[in-house]
């Protein structure tokens, strides 16, 4: 019997670093290829999982493709892509100069954004779903599927938009501190409906607990402000030096608190990614600790749990089935409607706050980011059986494209706003 649980421990491990392998080494690949042509890394990394997957490897090798990735438990990748997204919401809560927000103009704008860039996509998601639902999903809940059509166009990609804030050195500037908490609370909000949604689905669905989940929300931003941040700067002044800010034990400190806060919104039902993104938020003004951790630790996130994470989840994505030209104007109407909610709304929401036009239409290309998150996004809504496959593959296809229209139209309009992107940078 431990003969053969060795062994099928052994079996695990080598298939799981099989696939590693081949995941690192695309992600690079298709990185650099990214990086050539204008793109962010992030954006080779999506596309990287998409060759990978059912998309192109299984079609043209599928032996080769089921040997690699079907050979045994996928669970051990999945985990470590899962700890990849909350490494990168530590990292992207480190990063932001969120000293910004004191200004009243600042939480205004910020305020005014999150709200459009919730309100006017969700609607038309709304809207495009119910014409929608008698022609693309017949066999479906229509309540399930038209809301659940509203909140796949309400999603901002908020790590992916951290990436690419990273890679063109924007993440302290005013311009892209509002625009990352105009996504915190956007993508906040994004994944309570998608829990309502869920509840609506499955007969679930109350006032009370959707109250209560909100509420429990509010009460853990303020318990970790007020508790935790306290807690943890004194324990890491403790673990640290003037001339070390970031040893071993302060590691495992961060390491310890930005788990256990991602076990809390879990259990609150908002995700465990906002955990570590609260952690990294809590740190952001310790600036020797911050550019150690980018020094020392950001690399091997980088390197190999970053691109776990993205290639991962791009392995479960098949982008065949738009076989006829009315299915292609769908998928072109979702795009569209999808670039006007998001960066129409999140213009005119700038505008109102006071925002000046070259600003705010920066900030709303950059809250027209959706990226991979909405891949996970649109996996919950396909195995709650709300979106069909077909719908599931033109909101890929949105996604897809809005990610990959942000950085060349940042490129454009930050340096109008007099923001120089270093040259050669690298997340």
């Amino acid at each position: 019997m431990h003969a053969t649980s060795v062994h099928t421990v052994e079996n695990l491990l080598f298939f799981t670093l099989l696939q590693l392998i081949v995941i690192v080494g695309a992600a690079r690949v298709f990185g650099w290829l990214a990086r050539r042509i204008g793109q962010p890394r992030v954006m080779g990394e999506i596309v990287a999982g998409l060759v990978l997957g059912p998309s192109l490897f299984a079609a043209l090798a599928p032996e080769t493709f089921n040997y690699v990735f079907k050979s045994t438990d996928s669970m051990p990748v999945s985990i470590i892509s899962q700890l990849g997204l909350i490494f990168l919401m530590v990292q992207v809560g480190m990063e932001f100069e969120f000293g910004v927000l004191k200004e009243r103009s600042s939480r205004t704008a910020t305020t005014f954004v999150a709200i459009a860039g919730i309100v006017a996509p969700f609607l038309l998601g709304v809207t495009i779903g119910h014409v929608s639902a008698p022609v693309l999903a017949p066999g479906v809940q229509p309540l399930g599927y038209i809301l659940f059509c509203g909140v796949a166009l309400s999603i901002t990609a908020m790590p992916v938009l951290g990436r690419i804030m990273l890679e063109l050195d924007i993440t302290r500037t005013r311009v892209g501190t509002i625009t990352i908490s105009a996504a915190a609370v956007n993508d906040v909000v994004g994944w309570l409906l998608l829990a309502v949604v869920s509840a609506a689905v499955s007969g679930d669905l109350s006032l009370g607990g959707t109250s209560l989940r909100i509420a429990a929300l509010a009460a853990y931003i303020v318990l970790a402000f007020f508790v935790v941040r306290p807690i943890l700067h004194r324990l890491l002044e403790r673990a640290s030096t003037p001339s070390e800010p970031l040893t071993l034990n302060g590691l495992a400190l961060v390491l310890m608190f930005a788990f256990a806060s991602a076990i809390a919104t879990f259990l609150i039902g908002i995700f465990a990614i906002f955990g570590g993104f609260m952690i990294g938020v809590l740190l952001h003004d310790r600036h020797a600790f911050v550019n150690a951790w980018r020094q020392r630790v950001a690399p091997l996130v980088n390197t190999l749990f970053l691109p776990v994470f993205f290639t991962f989840t791009g392995l479960r994505t098949n982008l065949h089935g738009l076989d006829n030209a009315d299915l292609w104007l769908w998928c072109a109407a979702f795009i569209a409607l999808a670039y006007l909610g998001k960066f129409g709304g999140c213009y005119v929401g700038a505008r109102l706050a006071g925002v000046a036009k070259d600003e705010a239409r920066t900030m709303a290309i950059m809250m027209n980011t959706r990226g991979l998150m909405e891949l996970v996004v649109l996996n919950v809504g396909y195995d709650l059986g709300v979106i069909p496959q077909t719908v599931f593959t033109m909101l890929v296809l949105m996604a897809i494209v809005t990610t990959a229209t942000t950085t060349p139209l940042l490129r454009i309009w930050m340096q109008r706003i007099g923001h120089v992107i270093p040259a050669g940078r690298d997340a």
